[in-house]
């Protein structure tokens, strides 16, 4: 990703617009597809119900540590 430099903060906040057909604009667009699959939901779907804060708790930590286990998503 190369390095842009702004002159002031206003600048900061302008979009970046990409014509058709420009070579960038199709590498963005890959690198958003992908990012949106990596970016999955932490949990599974669905309604859970638990009897205690404690069990929640567990549920939610067996998540995280299945979540961190996951394979890590390298660019291309």
């Amino acid at each position: 990703m190369p390095v842009r430099k702004f002159r002031s903060v206003e600048e900061l906040n302008q979009p970046v617009w990409r014509t058709p057909g420009d070579p960038s604009l199709y590498r963005a667009m890959a690198r958003l597809w992908r990012l949106g699959r990596v970016a999955r939901a932490h949990f599974p779907p669905g309604v859970y119900r638990a009897r205690s804060i404690e069990e929640v708790d567990d549920r939610s930590r067996q998540w995280r540590e299945r979540r961190a286990r996951a394979p890590v998503w390298k660019e291309d």
